[in-house]
């Protein structure tokens, strides 16, 4: 008799290990995701400051937040078998702004930002004396002509450095917060 109850012990703890495990997983999957998806807000990595951009196209606009294709490529996915949650992008340059690096120029590159140049140029309004008009549409076109004119005149071959702006990681802050969810899913789980 005792041998049966003892495998019935078993299987109904191993039955709350999964079911904690289960819950776990998904509430880490929840949390960090609106965490990883707040650092936009925050413009900060937690509580690390991204660096601020060298030319300033709209001051409106937050870092990495030019259309918000980054901010909502990021998936949280429960690895197979309850392994854990990995978060991914879509984005190719994700990578790239999460973990800085440096790019080469290329001769397709100076192309690009020189067709970008022309338009933006092309874009602006002029008086009939022929100077610019003061208007908020030219001062935002400027900044732009700015830039691309930087980037196109870049020689080949040289380096662009793009800063690290972490948003998805290991930090401090997020590891208290796993933490906290593991020990309320301990008292759910097993403590009724």
């Amino acid at each position: 008799m005792a041998e049966k109850d003892t495998k019935k012990v078993i299987k109904e703890l191993q039955r709350r290990i999964n079911r904690y495990i289960r819950l776990t997983l998904k509430d880490i999957k929840v949390e960090a995701k609106e965490e990883f998806d707040r650092n936009f807000q925050r413009q900060a990595f937690f509580n690390e400051k991204w660096k601020r951009r060298r030319y300033v196209r709209d001051e409106t606009r937050g870092i990495l937040q030019q259309s918000g294709t980054l901010r909502k490529s990021i998936r949280a996915e429960i690895i197979e078998g309850n392994k854990g949650v990995a978060f991914t992008s879509s984005v190719p340059y994700a990578r790239i702004h999460n973990e800085g690096g440096t790019i080469t120029v290329t001769r397709r590159m100076k192309g690009y930002f020189w067709i970008k140049y022309k338009e933006a140029v092309k874009g602006m309004g002029y008086t009939l004396k022929g100077e610019l008009r003061r208007n908020k549409k030219n001062r935002e076109l400027s900044s732009d002509t700015e830039f691309y004119r930087a980037m196109a005149l870049k020689k080949v071959g040289s380096k662009i450095v793009i800063p690290r702006r972490q948003f998805i990681g290991a930090h401090p802050d997020l590891e208290k917060l796993l933490l906290e969810i593991a020990r309320e899913n301990v008292k759910e789980v097993f403590n009724d």
